[in-house]
């Protein structure tokens, strides 16, 4: 049964700018009601606030400063969500960086952020607060969560985490108990600042010499496209899939092989 985002409510981390901006406008011109935009950058949010009440008219969206570092920063975006809102039916773990030259903040945001979102959002809010029979947890990953890029190796490893980890999370008897899917979205190299200024964020110059190789060799896309991707797979697809939005096209799902299948017959 197609998931209805009609007057359901979203909270979005990173949301402010990027994909997390278009995340939220293209749930809102699919009848979302509203969206909380949790972000480190309060000039982003109320930027982010004046661009979606032009389009969208007002009360549609609140801006919560957020670390998602921190559990209890974390949370206050669901409270305020919840006394603005009084509901919660759809979050994106959204936040990240991608910069390996600081590791340790982008295990701390990308990881950590992830597991804290989840577990407020799956153990907590979003049974508790659903509009409908059913919430929505989407965490992004990357075409790095799913293949190995040498010149960003630790990026690779905490996106390698969350597909994991949303694999894990998103198993049936997760969902039996809990009524909220948990997806995993992929995108590829998409035009936004993680990628246009990601040169130099790296662990020196053998990896940044990697880096010129292998980014022009992957296609680019809109940000757009993959904002239309998280709405089709938020609508349709089962708990604990994961999904690859790349080039412009549609996204797909990527599987994981059976181990047993590499067995020698």
């Amino acid at each position: 049964m197609t998931f209805s985002i009609e007057g359901k409510i979203a909270l979005i981390t990173g949301g402010a700018s990027g994909i997390g901006l278009r995340y939220a406008k293209a749930l809102l011109r699919n009848g979302l009601r509203g969206v909380t935009l949790a972000d480190a950058n309060t000039d982003f949010g109320n930027q982010a606030l004046k661009e979606i009440e032009k389009e969208f008219g007002a009360n549609k969206a609140v801006f919560v400063h957020t670390d998602v570092r921190i559990k209890e920063s974390f949370e206050e975006a669901f409270k305020k969500t919840i006394e603005v809102f009084k509901n919660l039916d759809i979050l994106i773990n959204n936040a990240g960086i991608l910069n390996d030259a600081v590791w340790e903040k982008e295990i701390a945001i990308n990881v950590n952020g992830v597991i804290y979102g989840v577990l407020l959002g799956l153990e907590n809010y979003i049974p508790k607060y659903k509009t409908g029979d059913e919430g929505v947890i989407v965490n992004i990953s990357s075409i790095a969560g799913i293949i190995e890029f040498s010149t960003i190796p630790i990026y690779t490893g905490t996106k390698f985490a969350v597909l994991g980890m949303s694999k894990a999370w998103g198993d049936i008897e997760h969902y039996n108990r809990t009524k909220v899917r948990v997806l995993t979205m992929c995108p590829g190299v998409t035009d936004t600042p993680l990628i246009s200024e990601m040169s130099g964020r790296n662990l020196g110059a053998p990896y940044q010499q990697i880096l010129e190789s292998q980014i022009t060799a992957l296609p680019s896309q809109k940000p757009e496209s993959v904002a239309s991707a998280m709405v089709k797979i938020i609508k349709n697809a089962k708990s604990g899939t994961a999904w690859v939005a790349e080039a412009d096209e549609d996204p797909y799902e990527f599987l994981l092989t059976p181990r047993e299948s590499f067995k020698p017959q």
